[in-house]
């Protein structure tokens, strides 16, 4: 049991916090920064905006979650259509609005309580959706730790000197967690990162171009929204979709630190703050800012639960926004360093569904659990998707719709273990 003293958040100035928030912020930084390149945004007002967003988190959930907020690739697909079709402001309307979903989840589950959420989304829906979450990331790590792009298309490094960086930046990794001493302990990503980028130095693989371009400081170059209904009813569904995926993360971060978060400050805190974060960071020309994934490994990793680490990292995120060539130097980090700490962090989350699962001593084999979790699990994996329209359903989010609505209709068999809910 996690002692009661380190999910209180402490905001003492402390060295150590402030290197656990710069390793946080590392963790997160290549999604948030991929996000808004692939989609045309600023990376970043994306940095300003995910760590205004954090701060906005905390104060809806008194600063006891610790989570860090970032751009959601769930949006990546309809930005660019909405983009292509009716410009960045626009398609800005449509992102901010994705805040009201969270607002009606919200609201759900402050009238209805938690015993309608745990109806809805039990462990044997939730645990292996986040299965899903970590093994669905799992080819973006081993692409870019072989030298590729995320999906593997376009080879950025030689695959030989890729692994090799990898796979020291991994080892450097695990041996800090598991041999170090001290606060030293739970600093494995930022040691990996940094041996890592040390090695790809000498091996002369860091390219400082963009870094001297760079001006020391800038404005991040904030939109403002236009309204456009049809922006709006193209990027919602995919809003409430997030939000489903929300509450999964706050699942495992709960299951993490075995404190039972979605109860307090409560699931209905959770989403208000991050529907407000991604209401605001959209009103200033940023992608949607919601709970990571990736972040939740790393607390899962470091077993570092002070939510003010994570008011560290956002401080460090909106001081980097302004600050060009810090920015440009923290994209110069070599994807193939990323990609091997990704991989034990992503295995990290699937551990966690799994340890969610046999918590709940569900058995498996029985046909109702198995057709639950067999679905969940394979549609992301496989790729499933359909839609209409421009709106296409898919992953992780079209898995937990499916288990969902199986666990709701599919009768519960009267000789199967005891199911352990979520209280």
């Amino acid at each position: 049991m996690v002692d009661a003293v380190t999910l209180s958040p402490d905001y003492h100035f402390r060295f150590k916090d402030s290197l656990l928030g710069m390793q946080t912020l590392l963790i997160a930084l290549g999604a948030l920064v991929m996000m808004p390149l692939l989609t045309g945004l600023d990376p970043n007002v994306a940095l300003f905006t995910a760590g205004l967003g954090t701060l906005i988190f905390q104060v809806c959930t008194k600063g006891k979650i610790p989570v860090f907020l970032g751009s959601s690739f769930a949006f990546v697909a309809p930005a660019i259509y909405g983009i292509q079709q009716w410009g960045l402001a626009a398609t800005m309307s449509g992102l901010a609005f994705a805040g009201v979903a969270y607002f009606v989840l919200a609201f759900l589950v402050q009238w209805r309580g938690l015993t309608a959420v745990n109806r809805i989304l039990p462990p044997i829906v939730t645990g292996p959706v986040i299965i899903s979450i970590g093994l669905i990331l799992a080819p973006v790590a081993v692409n870019m730790a072989m030298g590729r792009s995320g999906d593997g298309s376009i080879v950025l490094y030689p695959e030989s000197q890729a692994l090799m960086l990898a796979m020291l930046a991994l080892s450097v990794a695990i041996a800090t967690r598991m041999l170090a001493r001290g606060w030293v302990q739970l600093l494995p990503i930022l040691s990996g990162v940094c041996v890592g980028y040390l090695a790809a130095f000498k091996m002369d693989l860091i390219d400082f171009t963009h870094v001297a371009q760079a001006v020391w400081f800038k404005i991040p170059n904030f939109t403002a929204p236009e309204w456009n209904w049809q922006a709006v009813i193209l990027i919602f569904p995919v809003a409430l979709v997030s939000a489903v995926e929300h509450v999964g993360d706050i699942m495992a971060i709960s299951a993490i630190t075995r404190r039972k978060l979605y109860a307090d400050p409560g699931l209905h805190r959770s989403l208000l703050g991050d529907g407000i974060a991604t209401a605001v960071g959209s009103c200033l020309g940023g992608p949607p800012s919601i709970t990571y994934a990736e972040v939740t490994a790393g607390v899962a990793l470091t077993r570092a639960f002070n939510p003010a680490i994570m008011t560290w990292a956002a401080i460090i995120a909106v001081l980097l926004s302004f600050i060009d060539k810090v920015g440009a130097f923290l994209q110069t980090i070599p994807s193939p360093v990323m990609g091997g700490l990704m991989i034990l962090l992503f295995g990290m989350i699937a551990v966690v569904g799994v340890n969610i699962l046999v918590e709940s001593r569900e058995d498996l084999m029985r046909p109702r659990a198995m057709t639950i979790v067999g679905l969940i699990l394979v549609i992301p994996i496989g790729g499933l998707s359909f839609g209409w329209g421009s709106f296409t359903l898919s992953g992780i989010g079209l898995a937990g719709i499916v288990g969902i609505v199986m666990n709701l209709i599919l009768p519960v068999d009267p000789q199967s273990a005891v199911q352990t809910t979520h209280e």
